[in-house]
C-alpha cells in the first residue's frame, strides 16, 4: 500500500485543547481558495465550482484509502452538481439521467464519513438514515417521503436549498427480499417500490398526511389568514440519492464468478433481491474494501478525524498532554482489525485501553502522558507504574 501524502494535523475536535496543549499545526498543503470559496455558497444561490480532484483530495482529508470508491464517487457529485448549477442558471437538460450511487462494502470501511465530508465540503443539506427505518405506507414504521422532509428542516426550511441536498440510506441490503413467504411485504419489496419517485423525480409534500398536528396548525393558519405563499410539496428531481449495504454472503450466492464485492453486476443484485426498476435508479455503483491494519494505523496517524484527537482533547480538559508514539497506534490498530468492524473497532479497543487510565489520572499530579506500545498491550500495569502504585 503508497503511503498517503495527507498532512497529519489534528481535526476540528481539537478546537477544545488549550493553546498550550496543542500540538504544533502546519500549514495544509491541500486547501485552495477556489474549493474553500465554493465550499460554502450564498443560501440565496447555489454555486458549484469544484472539480473531482478538488472533492477527492478533501476525502481523503478524512477517510483513509479507498481511492476507487473516492474517484468514482468525486465524478458522480461533480456531474450531479453542475447539472444543478447550470439548471438553475436556466441551463435545462430535459434528458439528464440523474447518477445516484450504491457504495458496498463491509461496516466501519468509511462509506458515511465520505458522505458526510463531501455534503460538508459543497453546502449543501444533507439526511442520513437506516433502510430499516420505514415500512410500506400504511404500515406502522417511518414512510420514505419523511427524508425529504427531513431534508427541508435540515435547511432550516429553506425549500429550495433543500431541493439540491444529499438523502443517504444505509443498510439498504436489509430491503432484499429474497425469500418466497406469502402474505404483503412490509419491509423489503414495498419500501423498495415506495422508494422508486423518490430517486426519479417525484413531489412530496411538506407537510405529512399522517402527521395531524401539523395539518391541524396549517388549517388553523389558513383559516387566520396567516397561510405562507411558499410551494406545498418539494420536488426530488435534484436531490442526489446515496445507498449503501454490506450485502454480506453475496460472494458465495453469485458462485465463482464474483470474487469480490468490486465485480458486482446488476444481475447479482437481483439474485440477492433487490427489484430491477429499484436498482436501475443506482446506476453508479462502487465497493470500499475492508480495512487491514495498516489502513486502521493510518486512520489513527494521518485522518483529520482521528480518534487520537477526541482523546487529546479529553485529556486537555483535566490539564494533561497526551502524546502517542507510532509503535503504540500500531498497537491499537492491530487490536482493532481483531474486532473485525472496521474503524469502528478503533473505538472499541481505545474505550478498553483507556478506561481506567481517564477514570485515574485526572484526579493524580500527572501532566504529561506518552502512550507506548507497552501501555497499550498491558493498561493496568502501565497505570500501576505511572501512579506507583506497588
Amino acid at each position: 500500500m503508497s503511503k498517503s501524502r495527507l498532512p497529519t494535523i489534528p481535526g476540528p475536535t481539537s478546537a477544545g485543547i488549550p493553546k498550550r496543549l496543542r500540538r504544533p499545526r502546519p500549514a495544509r498543503s491541500l486547501s485552495k481558495p477556489e474549493v474553500a470559496a465554493s465550499a460554502a455558497p450564498p443560501a440565496a444561490e447555489f454555486s458549484f465550482r469544484l472539480k473531482p480532484l478538488d472533492i477527492a483530495k478533501h476525502l481523503g482529508r478524512f477517510v483513509i484509502g479507498q481511492h476507487e470508491a473516492k474517484k468514482v464517487l468525486s465524478v458522480a457529485l461533480c456531474d450531479h452538481f453542475q447539472h444543478v448549477r447550470m439548471t438553475l442558471q436556466g441551463k435545462e437538460a430535459p434528458y439528464y439521467q440523474k447518477q445516484n450511487v450504491l457504495l458496498l462494502g463491509p461496516t466501519g470501511v468509511g462509506k458515511t464519513h465520505l458522505i458526510r465530508s463531501a455534503a460538508d465540503l459543497i453546502g449543501v443539506p444533507f439526511v442520513k438514515a437506516d433502510a430499516t427505518k420505514f415500512s410500506e405506507t400504511g404500515y406502522v414504521g417511518g414512510d420514505v417521503d419523511d427524508l425529504v422532509r427531513d431534508l427541508v428542516r435540515r435547511a432550516g426550511g429553506d425549500v429550495r436549498r433543500a431541493s439540491h441536498g444529499i438523502i443517504y440510506l444505509d443498510e439498504i441490503d436489509k430491503l432484499a427480499t429474497r425469500s418466497d413467504g406469502s402474505g404483503r411485504d412490509v419491509s423489503g419489496r414495498g419500501v423498495q417500490t415506495n422508494l422508486l419517485k423518490l430517486m426519479e423525480d417525484g413531489d412530496v409534500p411538506l407537510i405529512s398526511p399522517n402527521d395531524v398536528n401539523a395539518q391541524m396548525q396549517a388549517a388553523i393558519s389558513a383559516a387566520r389568514g396567516h397561510a405562507q405563499g411558499g410551494p406545498d410539496t418539494i420536488s426530488t428531481r435534484h436531490i442526489l440519492f446515496i445507498a449503501s449495504g454490506a450485502f454480506s454472503g453475496m460472494e458465495p450466492r453469485s458462485g465463482s464468478r464474483l470474487k469480490t464485492l468490486s465485480s458486482a453486476k446488476t444481475a447479482d443484485l437481483i439474485a440477492y433481491g433487490l427489484e430491477p426498476e429499484f436498482i436501475g435508479r443506482l446506476p453508479v455503483r462502487v465497493a470500499c474494501h475492508a480495512l487491514d491494519e495498516d489502513d486502521l494505523f493510518h486512520v489513527l496517524q494521518k485522518s483529520e478525524s482521528s480518534l487520537i484527537h477526541q482523546y487529546e482533547r479529553a485529556f486537555a480538559a483535566y490539564g494533561i498532554r497526551l502524546r502517542f508514539q507510532d509503535g503504540a497506534l500500531r498497537a491499537l490498530a492491530a487490536l482493532a482489525k481483531d474486532e473485525q468492524t472496521g474503524a469502528r473497532g478503533l473505538m472499541t479497543v481505545m474505550e478498553r485501553v483507556f478506561r481506567d487510565i481517564k477514570f485515574r489520572l485526572p484526579s493524580s499530579r500527572i501532566r504529561q502522558l506518552t502512550i507506548t506500545p507497552a501501555l497499550v498491550t498491558d493498561p493496568a500495569g502501565g497505570l500501576r507504574k505511572l501512579l506507583q502504585i506497588r
